[in-house]
């Protein structure tokens, strides 16, 4: 009988500059920050966003999902939860593979990727379940 691992738990909190990917340990809740994309080009809140940046963040969404299915394929983690402001939310979810959707546990429409990672490990306790 294979002895029975511990569910890994990726947090996602991203929006259009900024992915951060966290490790949520089991036995503490907290998050182990394991990667942090930048898109330059996405600098500019959601409704600054015009046409000629559209493309930049479609590109950075693409890129994310990659990483995510690409870390999926390897069983770098079991459950996702992603964190965005809900038009990238949209752009995230559109990038998973049908593998790593089947993987999100929660989606949390919140833009937070620029909290500290203290900060939003407290955001998370604090919601109700």
């Amino acid at each position: 009988m294979r002895e029975k691992r511990m569910q890994t738990t990726w947090v996602i909190a991203a929006d259009s500059s900024r992915a951060r990917i966290f490790e949520l340990e089991q036995d503490t809740s907290h998050l182990l920050e394991i990667e942090d994309m930048v898109n330059p080009e996405g600098r500019q809140t959601e409704r600054e966003i015009e046409a000629n940046q559209q493309h930049d963040v479609e590109m950075f969404s693409k890129q994310l999902g990659h990483y995510i299915d690409k870390a999926c394929v390897e069983h770098r983690f079991d459950a996702l939860t992603v964190i965005a402001p809900p038009k990238f939310l949209g752009l995230i979810r559109e990038n998973l593979s049908d593998q790593s959707r089947r993987a999100v546990q929660e989606e949390i429409p919140k833009d937070i990727a620029w909290f500290e990672g203290h900060q939003i490990e407290e955001y998370l306790k604090a919601r109700p379940h």
